[in-house]
């Protein structure tokens, strides 16, 4: 394969994976549900919190600056943090070890009625999984972005979107950017419709 040839083959991959996705009316539900959820913590002032590793937190980063930045006009900040920042990585793998990042971090800020999103293409994250159970025990709203089978997250979430088929994490995380920045535009067409006009 040339290297034309590997750059239509990726990108016939991925419109495929959007088509796929696209073609499934309860996947399309779900993302409804999911702009729903977040519309509603935000008008009852609440706060909305990411976590992934790897790429996974690079896109958990990307969502919550979106939020307290702008994503395509400007408006008042929405409160949101991804959660990781590196003192609180370190100290907390040294003391409680690795597994236990996130869910010491939910449970110090998150408050009931939150929403934590978790990012993982195999669903099988430990410390996202910990992080949820601890969200669960707080009513604190769960939506997790998946991929694959959607791993122990997919039954541990109030929200599961599976990004099922392909087996490649960037395939899946190509999905989930996709995910990320619908939700947001749909967040901030509900709150700030002036901008939409």
């Amino acid at each position: 394969m040339n290297i034309l040839e590997q750059w239509k083959s990726e990108l016939e991959e991925a419109q495929q994976t959007l088509e796929k996705f696209l073609s499934q009316p309860e996947q399309l539900e779900k993302c409804v549900e999911f702009s729903q959820i977040l519309i509603e913590a935000y008008k009852n002032d609440q706060n909305v919190f990411s976590c992934g590793n790897g790429g996974s937190h690079c896109d958990a980063m990307h969502f919550a600056e979106e939020l307290t930045g702008r994503y395509r006009d400007d408006r008042k900040p929405l409160g949101a943090l991804a959660l990781g920042d590196p003192s609180h990585v370190t100290c907390v793998s040294n003391d409680y070890g690795f597994e236990q990042i996130f869910a010491r971090q939910i449970e110090g800020l998150g408050r009931s009625g939150d929403v934590l999103i978790g990012l993982s293409t195999s669903g099988n994250s430990k410390n996202v999984i910990n992080a949820f159970n601890v969200a669960k025990s707080k009513g604190i709203k769960t939506v997790a972005l998946l991929g694959k089978t959607g791993g122990e997250l997919k039954n541990l979430a109030d929200l599961p979107i599976v990004i099922e088929g392909p087996s490649s994490s960037d395939r899946i995380q190509e999905m989930h950017i996709k995910l990320i920045h619908t939700v947001i535009g749909s967040v901030e067409r509900e709150l700030f419709p002036e901008n939409y006009q």
